[in-house]
């Protein structure tokens, strides 16, 4: 059996259901603002993850791509359960999940098999670190991609003996995750992603889009590196104008010292 899915089973316990959907609505309130808000990158990869899954889900329509959406899942000896937001999360089941604000595990029959979050770090509104360990012991992930739009870093974990590791890239220097038919790699600075070994197309008008996006903020980097450049040869500067000081009024004294002598 998939060891991301789980056997059929009787209708989902309503009690339970109900119990989930609260705990989901309490969630969301109680969240920060910052929670909700997106750097461009985060978006701009959101937007490319999403519409490649669609394209992928016409092929294999038990590949089902979900962002945003709340995972909950059962904590031993505890009444409430754990909860995570990935920004996408992949999970393979035949029928399409009927879902309703929230994926909780108990009532699902189905497990994330691929994680994928986009870290920048002018708008860090999750513990990622928190978040690998999570998806590593309490959800057992099998894949966990991380991304981080600004160093252009791309890191695909895959799961062994119960831990991460570093996935290598194959001949075609892509990542694979041989279950989805799928690899990832960088193009142009974004994570995109090839299906039965063809890449997978995004609307044509995104392409200028996003080299120019990572352009201008090529540019930033290159305008904010410049800028610190130029203060530390100004520190050296003053550090060199401070020296020359001190030398010259230590020289003054031993002079003076040298003529109430005389």
């Amino acid at each position: 059996m998939n060891p991301t899915t789980v056997p059929p089973a009787a209708a989902p316990d309503p009690d339970r259901a109900r119990f989930y959907a609260a705990d989901a609505a309490w969630y969301v309130k109680q969240l920060p603002l910052e929670h909700f808000m997106e750097s461009v990158a985060q978006n701009t990869q959101c937007r490319i993850t999403e519409a490649s899954f669609d394209a992928i889900h016409q092929t294999r329509p038990d590949i089902q791509c979900f962002g945003e959406l709340l995972i909950q899942y059962p904590i031993p000896g505890k009444r409430l359960p754990g909860r995570v937001v990935p920004d996408h999360f992949v999970v393979v089941h035949p029928e399409p999940l009927a879902l309703d604000g929230s994926f909780p595990i108990e009532l699902i029959p189905a497990r994330p098999l691929f994680v994928l979050e986009y870290v920048s770090k002018g708008n860090p509104r999750k513990d990622y670190d928190g978040n690998l360990a999570l998806y590593e012991q309490a959800l057992a992930v099998p894949y966990y991609l991380l991304f981080y739009p600004d160093n252009e870093e791309l890191t695909l974990f895959r799961l062994a003996d119960g831990k991460y590791v570093a996935a290598h890239p194959g001949d075609s220097e892509r990542y694979a995750v041989p279950e989805l038919e799928l690899e990832v790699a960088l193009v142009d600075g974004w994570v995109r992603y090839w299906f039965r070994g063809e890449l997978v197309a995004i609307p044509a008008e995104w392409s200028a889009s996003m080299a120019a996006e990572r352009a201008a903020r090529v540019a930033a980097e290159q305008r904010a590196s410049e800028a610190e450049q130029r203060a530390a040869a100004a520190e050296r500067e003053r550090d060199a104008e401070r020296a020359a000081r001190a030398t010259l009024e230590a020289e003054l004294a031993r002079l003076r010292a040298a003529q109430g002598g005389a």
